[in-house]
């Protein structure tokens, strides 16, 4: 497991996929992709790093294994107690301007 000199866990999305594979009994990654309704080459670009795991992912793995979404940032190596969201964010309707 990576740690940091801190001896926190830090950012890995092979720890979170392996354990969703193990929870949900699955032989591969192929597998892993049908069950979380996502492409394989995205499954790949995630486990290398080049994709990060996005907040949709996240509760459709919740959706599958019913891990908590706390438990499922902790695995991912988030340990953020607060979240900020940005107006680039946030989408005004023409109606209410």
């Amino acid at each position: 497991m990576e740690e940091n000199a801190n001896n926190d866990r830090v950012y890995d999305p092979n720890r979170l996929l392996d354990r969703v594979r193990e929870t949900l009994k699955l032989s591969n990654d192929a597998a892993l992709a049908r069950t979380l309704q996502i492409l394989p080459p995205v499954l790949s670009k995630i486990r290398h790093r080049r994709t990060p795991v996005s907040a949709s992912l996240l509760i459709r793995i919740h959706e599958e294994t019913n891990l908590s979404i706390a438990e499922l940032r902790a695995l991912l190596g988030d340990r953020r107690q607060k979240f900020r969201v940005t107006d680039a964010y946030i989408k005004v309707s023409p109606l209410e301007q």
